[in-house]
């Protein structure tokens, strides 16, 4: 695989339904949160190596399809790494949910699901 066309994982997301409770769980795991953090709409901690663990409310993660966990893989070589790798895994066989666009936070996005049905993101910073 090229560089172009590379991707790595930078983010989990987890659909949480009482996100208090989470946070206060992970923090007994050893991850910093903001203060506050338990009023935001979505909350994040970086992890070792710098993959982020993201939470939001099950009420506003409607983002995560059918599940509950997904997965965000950032592609290098801009918006046209995250059109080859759309192409490349659709044209595989897998499912595309959503084509890549040009979403409103900055980011060249798009959605696949793998075997399994779970998201995945795509996406690189405009």
């Amino acid at each position: 695989m090229s560089n172009e066309n590379s991707v790595r994982l930078d983010a989990i997301g987890v659909a949480t339904s009482d996100l208090p409770a989470a946070l206060a769980f992970y923090r007994r795991l050893g991850l910093t949160f903001p203060e506050g953090a338990e009023r935001l709409p979505h909350v994040e901690a970086e992890l070792p190596g710098g993959i982020r663990l993201m939470f939001d409310p099950v009420e506003s993660a409607k983002d995560l399809g059918r599940g509950r966990v997904g997965l965000a893989f950032l592609c290098t070589g801009g918006a046209a790494g995250v059109d080859a790798k759309y192409a490349e895994l659709t044209g595989a066989g897998h499912h595309g949910e959503t084509e890549p666009w040009d979403a409103d936070w900055g980011q060249r996005y798009a959605v696949v699901h793998d075997p399994d049905g779970n998201q995945v993101d795509l996406f690189a910073w405009l």
